[in-house]
């Protein structure tokens, strides 16, 4: 049997070597020496890098792909071969040079890593004096970036629509990029797109539809190739004055432009702070439910999820955020997946200071203890999962989706790291460090090393303060030394909701204090929510909801708070509205918890497999991968 054995295995490898030497296709690889990974990336950036890429590309609704050539100028140092990342792409052919006089050349599609997540090295033999890199290719149903909806998901149910999502490593899925936040590029594109469709990137955007659907995009300052961006779709565009604006579907052009009136003032306040935007225009991009994120920060353009359309302006700290990246993120970018803090806890420090100016401070302050009071049940989380060392600013990634260390950690430990250190140096001191921090480094890439070497020198030794960061960035939970923010606000919420579940004679409704939604702030309803019990009885749930509507609250925060309470508490009576909420609404951050509520809970379990396997359609890859994984599928 051994021996037999033995003979098998030869000849299949036998087989194998023929099978993956005949083509040049990702399906059937060549073998060949595994190409190291660093930072998450295949690519050979220290030898050749792209310094600007063009992409000349169709958008084909039809068979939902897109097709044509990335062409890539890059900076050769020497080196032979040239690699890129590829993951889910059908490559048809390389060449070198210029458009009018290419050269074909050879290519492989190496090995993968352990980790599948990763896709592929492509690797292009070159000469030493290559510059010039043209990949032609297509995407597939693999592109994990691309959303491809059918009309129904949108607003206007009438026009399909497209949009993608590159963070953290998803570019490779759609474009053939050395997939690292460490290299910055310049990019233009020329899109061929239904002419009855508007496309728009991040970079110079049209305002308005042209009859042939050919659109032209320049992005002038470098990026990393994760804020390239595309959206096509039914859109129109609506000017808010100062540089800002909205790209929306017909249907939400008012609503949209009443949402987020406050944006030029966000632009003058974030200005005002920490230097002059760097990017020319600032736009939002309200997309389908589908969209998994609350915000992207794409540069010129940033994505924004419709359920940010509350109808009172209450969830614009979203916006505040994205803008804020327009500094740290883009401007200032984290070298490596590793170092993502540097991107998001700056982002919400600031984000806190533009709404500072926006709302006052006691705003302010309310909106940092919700995210802090959210904080707090993500390191319980982490202390019980298999990886505790996540509570740590600076994580080890290696090996390890990058999409896990996109946790409140980074978000808000990283911001009350920041909030900490102002409280020590005080807020002039704290600003013109943030100020020089962004000129100093602005469009170029961070990792925690640098940021330690030039707090230090340029802030705590200046001054001769002492302050343990170490405790901060290397070490889990959050430090004693933690600023402390107060809510009197909180505090009495907080005292109502268990008052108002611990009473065992329930006083008259009218007489309750908490009787009119308007008595109070959405973050003092979703304080009141979190603190009622987790098992309160139905009895006391039907008066909540049958008064305050909780189940029918047209933000998106309140639904969800009050969907997670009413699973716990097996309050059934919400779960049709909870069930439309899954249909509806893609937002990674709502519907993952409430899956996993649903999974942990017996009596939802079955729910939760049924309700998925009908809408995971619905979702982006960024949500339904996450929401299958939770639900061991």
């Amino acid at each position: 049997m051994v021996k037999n054995n033995i003979k098998l295995i030869f000849k299949l490898s036998l087989l194998a070597l023929l099978i993956f030497s005949c083509s040049n296709s990702e399906s059937e690889t060549k073998l060949q020496k595994r190409i190291p990974v660093k930072n998450h990336s295949f690519s050979n950036i220290e030898e050749i890098n792209t310094t600007h890429l063009h992409l000349d590309l169709s958008v084909d609704f039809i068979n939902k792909k897109l097709n044509g050539v990335a062409r890539h100028k890059m900076s050769n140092h020497g080196s032979n071969k040239a690699i890129f990342d590829i993951k889910g792409l059908k490559i048809h052919k390389v060449t070198t040079g210029h458009s009018e006089n290419e050269k074909a050349r050879d290519y492989k599609i190496g090995p993968g890593s352990k980790n599948p997540m990763l896709g592929h090295p492509l690797i292009v033999n070159i000469d030493k004096n290559t510059s010039f890199v043209n990949i032609y290719y297509e995407t597939t149903e693999e592109s994990e970036a691309l959303d491809w909806l059918d009309s129904a998901l949108t607003s206007s149910k009438n026009k399909p629509f497209l949009y993608t999502q590159g963070q953290a490593i998803l570019t490779r899925t759609w474009i053939p990029i050395q997939d690292a936040p460490s290299n910055r590029i310049t990019y233009s594109a020329d899109l061929k797109v239904p002419s009855d469709l508007l496309a728009v990137m991040s970079a110079s955007n049209p305002k308005e539809k042209n009859n042939e659907g050919n659109y032209h995009f320049d992005m002038k300052q470098p990026i990393p190739c994760y804020l390239i961006a595309l959206a096509v779709g039914d859109l129109v565009y609506g000017d808010l004055g100062n540089q800002t604006g909205v790209y929306c579907e017909p249907e939400l052009l008012n609503e949209s432009m009443y949402e987020f009136e406050d944006l030029p003032n966000m632009m003058k306040a974030a200005e005002k702070l920490y230097g002059k935007y760097a990017w020319d225009q600032y736009d939002l991009l309200i997309l389908p439910y589908s969209f998994p994120f609350g915000g992207m920060e794409n540069p010129r353009l940033t994505f924004a999820n419709p359920t940010l359309l509350a109808g009172d302006r209450s969830l614009v700290s979203v916006i505040a955020h994205e803008l804020a990246h327009s500094w740290s993120g883009n401007l200032v970018t984290n070298e490596t997946w590793n170092d993502f803090w540097l991107n998001e806890g700056f982002t919400v420090y600031f984000e806190n200071r533009i709404m500072e100016e926006i709302i006052g401070k006691s705003g302010a302050d309310n909106l940092a203890l919700i995210e802090f009071f959210e904080l707090q049940e993500e390191l319980e989380r982490i202390e019980n999962s298999g990886h505790p060392e996540d509570a740590h600013l600076f994580l080890d990634l290696d090996g390890r989706d990058p999409d896990d260390g996109m946790t409140d950690v980074a978000y808000v430990k990283g911001a009350f790291f920041l909030k900490t250190l102002e409280s020590n140096v005080g807020r002039d001191k704290m600003d013109v460090f943030l100020n020089n921090y962004f000129n100093h480094f602005k469009f170029t890439s961070v990792n925690t090393e640098k940021f330690v070497s030039y707090l230090e020198k340029e802030l705590l030794q200046k001054y001769s303060i002492d302050f343990n960061y170490k405790e901060w960035i290397y070490q889990p939970g959050i430090p004693q030394s933690c600023v402390d923010l107060k809510s009197d606000g909180f505090e009495n919420v907080k005292e109502m909701a268990f008052a108002f579940a611990n009473d065992s004679t329930f006083v008259k409704w009218e007489n309750v204090p908490f009787n009119k939604r308007s008595n109070y702030s959405v973050q003092e309803w979703l304080t009141f929510i979190r603190h009622l019990p987790s098992d309160i009885d139905n009895e006391r749930m039907n008066i909540l909801d049958e008064n305050l509507s909780f189940s029918e609250w047209t933000n998106a925060e309140i639904q969800f708070e009050w969907f997670m309470k009413s699973i716990s508490s097996n309050y059934t009576a919400a779960y049709p509205y909870l069930k439309s909420f899954l249909e509806k609404i893609g937002r990674r951050k709502f519907i993952l918890p409430l899956y996993e509520a649903l999974y942990e809970n017996e009596n939802t379990r079955q729910k939760a497999l049924d309700w998925f396997n009908q809408f995971k359609k619905n979702y982006h890859a960024v949500s339904s991968n996450s929401i299958a994984e939770a639900l061991k599928l």
